[in-house]
């Protein structure tokens, strides 16, 4: 007498979980990425090989505008150079040894970063050059 077994086990398994997983991740990922705008302008950063681990609190971003005039921006907002050292300082405030990031265009003038660096000296603020690596 042949006894057969009644429950059979399936070998399959179901991807459907695995798929919504994927896709959720690939949306969470999307949506983030776009969040992200280290710059508000477009620049084109010199070259160099060092780096420092210092955080900014706050960047400084200079761009050519091809006409003879310079766009400041201070951190995401974009200014007019004479109210660079105002936005500064109100982001700035109550920063103990604060750090501030210059992005500056490879054609703008020495001119312009002297000026930055100058405010910055003036208020005993640390200044990071932004460089893209080699």
């Amino acid at each position: 007498m042949a006894i057969k077994t009644r429950s059979k086990i399936s070998s399959e398994t179901s991807m459907s979980s695995m798929s919504d997983l994927v896709f959720l991740l690939l949306i969470f990922f999307m949506i983030t990425s776009t969040m992200i705008a280290p710059n508000a302008l477009k620049l084109l950063l010199p070259s160099s090989n060092s780096q420092t681990q210092a955080k900014p609190f706050t960047t400084v971003s200079i761009k050519d505008m091809n006409d003879g005039t310079y766009t400041f921006a201070v951190g995401m907002q974009i200014c007019a150079e004479t109210d660079v050292e105002q936005l500064l300082k109100k982001e700035l405030i109550g920063q103990e040894d604060p750090y501030v990031s210059l992005h500056v265009d490879k054609s703008v003038p020495m001119e312009q970063v002297v000026k930055v660096m100058n405010i910055a000296k003036n208020n005993n603020w640390k200044l990071i050059l932004a460089t893209q690596p080699e």
